[in-house]
This record gives structure tokens, C-alpha cells and sequence, in this order.
């Protein structure tokens, strides 16, 4: 009986379907191999109780308490000490026996690994203990073909059901897994990748150029001025200045291009297999654009870009050394009167 989750009543209910099952199973498994018996019937009426209202006892008591995996524990304790207590009671019979123990013991591993595991063991010999104060000591060495088939619902089926349970939470896992990657490789107000992840694929990018393929050519943006604008506008507009940024990006880049927010005002794009001069057009457009759109929703709000561009070069000893001409290129931008875009060529700048 794994839980996928937390406390809360999702992890009761998980707890409550397997339960059901396992302890209805289990009622024919230990029924057969007391019926050889012949039990008293308040012997009948414990069975009952523990098979078929236990598991809504458990359930109830569950999601009502604050802390449902605690609860669950205990839970998953008494049902191994009832485990034990039924092992007893049948005298050893060995396959209804086994049944029952490894049953029990699977749950505990599931939801607690070995530790619980080892607490749930205990929990059965405490069982058997009270068994054995309360019935004869006995022990019967052979299991019926009657008793037998009794145990071979449960045998089957239960260990199916808790794989699909183990196997739907690996998948949902999985899941949250691939959620939590993606929002710790990506900046929160824009978006888009941020400075690690970036970084890491601007590596991959080095490497591959390096390898004899087709270049590519990176990209800095400087917003100009921001600390105007925030200082002068209010951070809220600041923040929507650095989301129209990132819009506009995603608008006007390629799917394979690479665009984060380096920090701050300035933005990064990686433009793979695409010359200088392609380069440098698409980063006029999108400056132009940028400008419009900013002039379109606040005319007062004076907003510009400065970019400045790199292309790979076989110089360039590894990605450090490219991202500076990169940065060489935007304080060349910024330095000569900003709203343009600055790119490398070879070891001189040349604006445009």
C-alpha cells in the first residue's frame, strides 16, 4: 500500500482502495485455513471485523487526523500484528502463512522501506505472541488443495494491484521531476531560460561549432536606460518592460534558437546556423519592433535596445571567450549612442 503523496485525504484514499483489497483476499486465504479448525465463532466474527470493517475504521480514522502518513503507519502496523496474530491462529500452516506474512510485509516495504519493514516483522511476532496465549500451541505442516486455491487470489492479484500503484506513481513522479527541472532552469518574470541553463547551452553551442560544424552567433541585449525607468516609472512597469522583452523574443525567434535573461535588463539569445549579417538583421527587427510596441502601449515611456552580436569564431578557446566579445560588442553599442546594434567582426567592432 504506497502513497505517492504526503498527509491528506489522497494518500487515505490510495491506502483505503488497497486495503480493501488486501484484507478481502485475505479473508478467503485465512477463512480456509481456519476452517480446518473449526473455530469458535467468535473467532468467525474477529475475522470478519478485521477483513471487511477494519480497512473502513482505518480509513476514517486516517483522513480525519493531521498527520495521515503517521496514521498510516500505525495503520499498516496493526495490519501486520493482525498478520501475526492469524499466522498463530492457523497453527503455521505453511502456504496461508506465507501468504499472509509476505503480504504484510510487502505493504511495509512500500510505504517505508526496510526500517518499516524490520518495525512490521515485529509487529507480526507481537501477533503471533497473543495467538499463541489465546489458542493451543500447534502446528500443522500441510496446506490443502482447498486452502491452496484460497491463496491464490490474493497470491495473483494483490501484487498486481500494488504494481500498477508503484508503477502510476513512478509515472507521476516522473512528471513532477521534469516540472521542478524546468522551473529551476528558467527565470520566473520572463520566462525564459535563465543565466545557468543558459550558460549550459551556450557550452553545447561552443562544442558543437568547435567540432567543424556550422556556426552560430550570440547575442546580448541591454535594455537602455532601465534604472530610469524603474526609478522613474515604478518597478511594476519595469517588470512589464522585461516581459514585453521576453515576448517579443519568443515572437521573433526561430524554434531552435536560445533566448534567457542574463540578469537584470540584459537577455541573451543563441542563434545557431545563421550568419552575421542574417544576425544582425533579425536583432534590428527586433529592436524596432520592441520600440514600437513599448511607444504603442505608453508613448511617454522612452524605451530602446542596445544588442551587441558575436559570431564563433575558431579563436575562441572556449565559450568564455566568445561571450566576452559578445559583451565587447554591447559596450561598443551602449558607448556609441545606444538604440543600435554593435557586432564582432574578426578582431574589430563594426556598428550598424
Amino acid at each position: 500500500m504506497p502513497a505517492a503523496g504526503g498527509n491528506g485525504v489522497p494518500l487515505a484514499t490510495r491506502l483505503y482502495k488497497t486495503r480493501t483489497l488486501g484484507l478481502t483476499l485475505g479473508f478467503a486465504c485465512v477463512a480456509f485455513g481456519m476452517s480446518a479448525l473449526n473455530p469458535p465463532l467468535w473467532v468467525w466474527a474477529l475475522m470478519l471485523i478485521n477483513g471487511f470493517v477494519w480497512p473502513h475504521l482505518a480509513y476514517q480514522w486516517a483522513r480525519r487526523t493531521a498527520n495521515t502518513l503517521r496514521c498510516e503507519r500505525h495503520n499498516l502496523l496493526f495490519d501486520s500484528f493482525c498478520g501475526g496474530f492469524w499466522v498463530g491462529a492457523m497453527h503455521f500452516n505453511p502456504l496461508p502463512s506465507v501468504t499472509t506474512l509476505s503480504m504484510m510485509t510487502m505493504n511495509n516495504v512500500a510505504i517505508g522501506g526496510p526500517r518499516f519493514m524490520l518495525a512490521g516483522w515485529v509487529a507480526q511476532a507481537l501477533g503471533v505472541g497473543v495467538s499463541l496465549l489465546i489458542f493451543t500451541p500447534a502446528f500443522i505442516g500441510i496446506t490443502s488443495q482447498a486452502q491452496l486455491y484460497a491463496c491464490l487470489p490474493i497470491l495473483v492479484l494483490y501484487p498486481l494491484a500494488l504494481g500498477w500503484i508503484c508503477y502510476r506513481q513512478a509515472v507521476s513522479l516522473a512528471g513532477h521531476k521534469r516540472e521542478l527541472l524546468a522551473l529551476s532552469r528558467t527565470d520566473s518574470l520572463s520566462g525564459l531560460l535563465n543565466h545557468g541553463a543558459w550558460k549550459d547551452h551556450l557550452d553545447i553551442e561552443f562544442q558543437r561549432c568547435h567540432g567543424g560544424q556550422q556556426g552560430a552567433v550570440i547575442a546580448l541585449i541591454d535594455i537602455d536606460h532601465f534604472k530610469v525607468i524603474n526609478d522613474t516609472y515604478g518597478h511594476v512597469t519595469g517588470d512589464l518592460v522585461l516581459r514585453q522583452l521576453s515576448k517579443v523574443l519568443r515572437q521573433n525567434l526561430r524554434a531552435t534558437d536560445l533566448a534567457g535573461r542574463y540578469g537584470g535588463d540584459e537577455f541573451c539569445v543563441i542563434l545557431p546556423d545563421v550568419p552575421l549579417n542574417r544576425a544582425t538583421q533579425v536583432m534590428d527587427t527586433l529592436r524596432d519592433r520592441f520600440n514600437a510596441l513599448a511607444y504603442a502601449q505608453d508613448p511617454t515611456l522612452r524605451v530602446s535596445l542596445s544588442i551587441g552580436l558575436a559570431p564563433y569564431r575558431v579563436g575562441h578557446s572556449d565559450s568564455t571567450s566568445w561571450l566576452n566579445d559578445a559583451d565587447q560588442a554591447l559596450y561598443d553599442a551602449k558607448s556609441s549612442g545606444r538604440n543600435r546594434v554593435s557586432a564582432v567582426q574578426g578582431p574589430w567592432l563594426r556598428s550598424v
